[in-house]
């Protein structure tokens, strides 16, 4: 059994795979300062109330965007699994697709790992589109390369930002306004909905347009993530939601990057 860690800067999301099916998944808040005995603590705990056994698990791979997590947590699967994990980047953990870019290296590993998954279940060329900490665009030409991309500020560290930084703006969350809410805001609250909602809207709508143009005139739009559902419904541009890509597209390099 595969376990998978996507390793983001807001959540780690631990899952376990078989037969290109995801068994179960946990989510830890991402905290670099966890030590291996720490991750061990609570993933024994998961492993337990879900009646599952650590010795099921036969190989690790990882894909992080925060190399001060991976030191302890490298140490934790070797010492709870018995398995040496592999890391997207390195030997081993190879993607299977080509990065036309200056310098591959800066690219992030959620990212590659999510344009193998798009490339698995879309015809190129492609945008997916990842609701995160950082709300990435990223790009497969029409023959099959990861030709780059765009990344913004995320919606929720964007309403922090305003949050901390506006002393009579309140902290609200991100929903959709009521049908048939005008976007002229009557209410602080009501405008500030209405410049996060419309105003995000705006951002994934026109880049995904000025990114198509770029790609030829025609592109598949996948989104993922946790909002990815939410603005699926307001956004023209998003053609389909696959909210476990990250973990789908490790199942995937992970198959293609073991021995039969």
């Amino acid at each position: 059994m595969l376990l998978a860690i996507d390793v983001g800067n807001t959540n780690i999301v631990f899952a376990l795979c078989e037969g290109g099916e995801i068994v179960r998944q946990w989510r830890l808040a991402t905290n670099p300062r966890r030590t291996a005995d720490e991750y061990t603590v609570q993933l024994q705990q998961l492993f337990e109330l879900d009646g599952l056994q650590r010795t099921q698990v036969t190989r690790a791979l990882i894909a992080s965007v925060v190399p001060q997590a991976m030191f302890e947590l490298t140490r934790h699967v070797r010492g709870f699994f018995g398995v040496e994990p592999r890391v997207i980047g390195q030997p081993g953990a190879d993607p299977g697709l080509r990065v036309a870019l200056p310098d591959p290296a800066q690219v992030g590993a959620d990212r590659l790992v999510n344009a193998a998954a798009a490339l698995a279940i879309a015809e190129p060329p492609i945008i997916v589109i990842d609701f995160g900490t950082a709300t990435t665009f990223d790009c497969v030409s029409a023959g099959g390369d990861y030709i780059g991309g765009v990344i913004c500020p995320g919606i929720n560290l964007s309403m922090e930002a305003l949050f901390a930084a506006a002393a009579q703006l309140p902290r609200i969350a991100v929903e959709a306004p009521a049908l048939g809410t005008p976007v002229i805001g009557t209410t602080t609250v009501h405008a500030m909905r209405s410049g996060v909602f419309y105003g995000y809207i705006g951002l994934i709508d026109g880049l995904a347009e000025r990114i198509t143009s770029e790609l030829g005139g025609r592109a598949a739009v996948i989104a993922t993530g946790g909002l990815a559902p939410l603005f699926r419904e307001h956004c023209g541009a998003i053609g389909r939601v696959e909210p476990d890509l990250t973990i789908r597209g490790l199942m995937l390099i992970d198959e293609r990057n073991t021995p039969t």
